[in-house]
């Protein structure tokens, strides 16, 4: 399970749900429970994080997720490609084939977090 803090906990719901086909357990303007091809991932707003000492950096317009990669396995590339693209969501690095036998995309959430995500080729 991950735990993403994230702007706006709609705008992300939205971007899992519409590219990711996540399903939505629970959401609220605080926090939203989703699972994604049967990984449990929670979304966390900024405010809820507010005496947290991250707080100050979450409120900058600071990228956000640098230095991590989020990936799963079970999710048809291109149609995450063509998903992403018609929500306005950029695609990363298209769908191929990498060396280690995944047909991968890498899209970008609305905060800055990376998903690669794909199928064994």
């Amino acid at each position: 399970m991950a735990n993403l803090i994230v702007r706006d906990i709609q705008r992300s719901v939205a971007f899992y749900t519409n590219v990711l086909e996540a399903t939505v357990l629970y959401s609220d303007p605080d926090f939203a429970a989703l699972r994604v091809v049967g990984v449990d991932l929670m979304l966390h707003a900024d405010h809820t994080y507010d005496d947290h000492p991250w707080y100050a950096h979450l409120t900058s317009e600071e990228r956000r997720g640098l230095g991590a990669e989020l990936r799963l396995l079970g999710i048809d590339p291109d149609e995450v490609e063509q998903r992403a693209k018609a929500s306005g969501a950029k695609v990363i690095v298209p769908p191929k084939v990498r060396g280690h036998g995944w047909r991968e995309v890498v899209v970008e959430d609305p905060d800055g977090y990376l998903w690669a995500v794909g199928v064994v080729a």
